[in-house]
């Protein structure tokens, strides 16, 4: 059961140390977005947007993300769909399920870098950011190499 049912939207230049239950960080700079989980366990859920993960839609007064979030490696395995900043709990999976969703991102990323892994691009270099800014695109390097 989803905790959350509506995320209001922030657009930031950094990604803030800890996140607001309840609010989706929205980085331009840096094309990702992270919230603490829907389902109120209040891990971080972070979502590159690139062409092969996470595709972000702005209608000037809501957000929708696209394709749904699956938290598969968390211990609670929530998994819902972003719409209009509305929550919307979506069937849990099985690891079968999982599995072959994983094969499918992969056979993506495959079909569209011409590899497994694309080579992500550096961040913008701000002299005014902190370490756990930096730690961040860490943080996104680590996810999409384990995809």
């Amino acid at each position: 059961m989803m905790r959350h049912r509506r995320l209001e939207h922030q657009f930031v230049r950094h990604i803030p140390e800890v996140l607001e239950p309840g609010v989706i960080y929205v980085s331009m700079d840096y094309a990702t977005g992270a919230h603490s989980c829907c389902c109120g366990c209040g891990q971080e859920v972070v979502t590159p947007f690139t062409p092969t993960d996470w595709r972000l839609t702005f209608d000037g007064e809501t957000i929708s993300l696209w394709p749904s979030i699956g938290n598969w490696n968390l211990p609670c395995r929530s998994h819902y769909i972003i719409g209009r900043s509305r929550i919307i709990e979506a069937d849990s999976q099985s690891d079968d399920q999982i599995a072959a969703e994983h094969a499918r991102d992969k056979a993506t990323k495959i079909k569209f870098y011409g590899s497994e892994v694309p080579a992500p691009s550096p961040p913008r270099e701000y002299p005014d950011a902190t370490p756990i800014q930096r730690s961040l695109w860490v943080s996104i390097k680590r996810w999409i190499g384990r995809t």
